[in-house]
């Protein structure tokens, strides 16, 4: 099973990659795609969209974070009626 979740990058101030890997991957192990990026300290936020919807099509998951990510950046707004939802 595929999760979109959080990669730490950064040593003193970290960053976080958005990334599609398998769920038997660590949190720093070999990921499938990276799909975005997100920043804290500055709080800024990159989705490449086509790629995340690409994943969620396949029936990847996103853990909660990044499901709290893609709501804040208003990314199941943009989504057609008929695809799927997260709650």
């Amino acid at each position: 099973m595929v999760k979109l979740r959080l990669k730490r990058c950064g040593r003193k101030q970290a960053f976080y990659r958005i990334v599609a890997i398998d769920v038997r991957s660590r949190r720093e192990g070999k990921d499938l795609r990276k799909v975005g990026f997100y920043d804290p300290m500055r709080n800024q936020t990159y989705l490449n969209v086509p790629l995340i919807l690409y994943f969620l099509e396949k029936g990847a998951q996103p853990t909660g974070t990044v499901q709290s990510l893609l709501k804040k950046a208003e990314f199941f707004n943009e989504l057609p009626s008929n695809q799927m939802r997260f709650n």
